[in-house]
């Protein structure tokens, strides 16, 4: 790992994925008290660095006063405007009902238009990309992504109760509403510093991001005047 030499770094299976148990019904709660139980093994409190649906889990996880000292968010996907349509309020109960008749893959792809914004044609041809196995095998999750992101509005008024240092990343090569999500969370935060990273997109690059974390959370690390 890119920051293991400096610090000591935890990463887990979110609920009901990879190794990770999962027990009906979900709650965001239940994630939130997931990584708290973490943070407590851990040793009590930590710097937490979450990405994309991450991201809003770990705002929410600090909003609700969990033990963490420093926040990294990488491209919370939120929407700040019409740049693109906000998914459908109904979409976690059509993904559960694809999941529930077996359709995983129609879920995916639901998903993918719906609560991404991937255009159709292009969701078609990622149909035989070679992670799309893993993509179904989650797909249960994707009911879990929806719940925790809702209409993907910025939560100016959690926001606005997270007093942490915070740091909001977006990519500089990525969709220019990316940024303006991020900036916009920047500001509702009330210690919250934005950077987007030239030549990057959503796909985090650990060569490139991890010198940024390991910046942010060095105990040397001030928010800019």
């Amino acid at each position: 790992m890119q920051l293991a030499s400096r610090f000591t770094v935890l990463t887990y299976d979110r609920r009901g994925r990879g190794d990770s148990g999962d027990t009906a019904p979900y709650a965001v709660e239940r994630e939130v008290e997931d990584l708290e139980a973490l943070i407590v093994q851990a040793g009590g409190s930590a710097s937490v660095f979450g990405y994309s649906s991450g991201a809003v889990l770990a705002l929410k996880a600090a909003a609700r006063g969990l033990a963490i000292t420093k926040l990294a968010l990488y491209e919370p996907p939120l929407i700040v405007d019409d740049s693109r349509p906000r998914p459908p309020a109904d979409l976690a109960a059509q993904l559960a009902e694809l999941i529930s008749a077996g359709r995983r893959g129609d879920a995916v792809e639901l998903f993918q238009t719906k609560g991404v914004g991937i255009p159709a044609d292009v969701v078609a041809q990622l149909r035989h990309a070679p992670f799309r196995p893993a993509l179904e095998a989650m797909a249960h999750t994707l009911v879990y992504e929806t719940t925790i992101l809702g209409d993907q509005s910025v939560p100016t008024e959690l926001a606005a109760s997270v007093t942490i240092p915070t740091l909001v990343i977006d990519g500089g090569d990525g969709p220019a509403s990316m940024r303006q999500g991020a900036q916009a969370l920047a500001d509702a935060l009330p210690d919250a510093r934005h950077r987007t990273l030239k030549g990057q997109t959503h796909d985090i690059v650990p060569e490139v991001v991890a010198p940024v974390l390991d910046e942010f959370f060095s105990p040397q690390w001030r928010t800019p005047c």
